[in-house]
């Protein structure tokens, strides 16, 4: 450890609150815990040079999951629970909007559109078919009919010639939405470092100790919120999960409006500044895709431009910008794990993709693991 005495006093003594991860569930939790003690030190601990999990990196859908999601969903989880879930994610939106604001996030509500290739007529016709009874079921959620037909009129191929829409789907500016967290945590006298890796910590009757790449250091109290790479950190049940995106050039006359969903869920595509954002594919090898490691497969990319060129943008011309990946946190049910794990140590992981959704409402939940306790 090569820290002078002034960097060491300034940034690592007297910590009250440690957060693992500077995405939106450590900095809303972070806030949450400023609302509560303005006067207590505490620390944002991030391995990346910028949020390196989802956070960044995500398509920027402030959605509340697609009809055939849903109805996948409901395999394994009761209805009840259903709603409970997309109540969370509603609220969470709400929170996210209320906190930072919509201007400063770029939020527009353009409605969210589910669309079912030509050769997946028995999930097209099952999920029309269910239309009436999901919405029936989100009745106290939305107050009104969420979901409704309409029709391809932005003349996609090789798709059902109407889209399964959802009245309440909007999009943000992820990098916009990150950049006030940042800064409003900055604001709000909470130390963010960069570039640091836990590696360990062991509890005691005092405190936390904590074991970096960089430093070691005391906590009182410890919250992890790195999801798809808590399973490094923490025994509990969570699965990273790789997201790969492309985005093309801009491209003239693009009419593209709203957020896109196929194969329930598994691509989804928006336009960002006359860009055609799409990601997924990670159904193609769900295993490989189990990894902590961000990068590109050819399978994947290879699907990903095939649907640009068929299904997206049949016969328009179009060149790539940009690729990634970023890391989402997963499991076998779709409920977050927001818990204590110890008298100081505690968690808020496996958000399921749905990160702007509820990342902000399990933020607050997290710091608030402490405030009950």
């Amino acid at each position: 450890m090569n820290l002078s005495y002034w960097e060491y006093k300034t940034w690592l003594s007297n910590i009250d609150f440690t957060v693992v991860g500077s995405g939106i569930v450590g900095l809303n939790c972070a806030l949450s815990l400023r609302e509560k003690y303005p006067y207590a030190r505490i620390l944002v601990l991030e391995k990346g040079m910028l949020p390196q999990g989802a956070s960044t990196k995500n398509a920027g859908f402030a959605c509340f999951g697609s009809l055939s999601e849903i109805l996948s969903d409901l395999k394994t989880h009761t209805p009840e629970e259903i709603v409970a879930l997309v109540q969370k994610r509603l609220d969470g939106i709400k929170a996210l909007r209320e906190n930072l604001g919509d201007s400063q996030i770029g939020y527009q509500q353009l409605g969210g559109h589910e669309l079912f290739l030509e050769k997946d007529t028995e999930l097209y016709e099952t999920s029309v078919s269910k239309i009436a009874e999901i919405n029936q079921l989100l009745l106290p959620v939305f107050k009104e009919n969420a979901f409704v037909l309409s029709n391809n009129s932005f003349n996609f191929s090789d798709i059902k010639e109407r889209y399964i829409t959802h009245k309440f789907e909007g999009q943000i500016d992820t990098g916009n939405m990150m950049q006030s967290l940042l800064q409003k945590a900055l604001q709000s006298n909470i130390s963010i470092l960069n570039g640091i890796t836990v590696e360990e910590f062991a509890e005691n009757k005092e405190c936390v100790e904590i074991k970096t790449n960089r430093f070691q250091f005391r906590t009182k109290q410890l919250f992890i919120a790195t999801n798809g790479f808590a399973a490094s950190l923490i025994d509990e049940k969570v699965k990273p999960a790789r997201a790969q995106v492309v985005i093309t050039k801009p491209i003239k006359n693009l009419h593209v409006q709203g957020t896109f969903h196929l194969e329930e869920g598994y691509y989804y595509f928006r336009n960002i500044e006359d860009r055609i954002l799409l990601g997924g594919g990670r159904n193609l090898d769900l295993k490989g895709e189990e990894t902590t490691e961000l990068g590109n497969t050819a399978i994947i990319q290879e699907k990903l431009e095939t649907l640009l060129q068929e299904t997206i943008l049949p016969g328009v011309p179009f060149e790539m910008e940009q690729r990634w990946s970023g890391i989402m946190g997963v499991g076998a049910v779709k409920k977050p794990i927001i818990k204590a794990l110890s008298n100081r140590i505690y968690c808020g992981v496996r958000l399921g993709g749905m990160g702007i959704a509820i990342g902000s409402f399990v933020g607050k939940e997290l710091a608030e693991m402490y405030l009950k306790s």
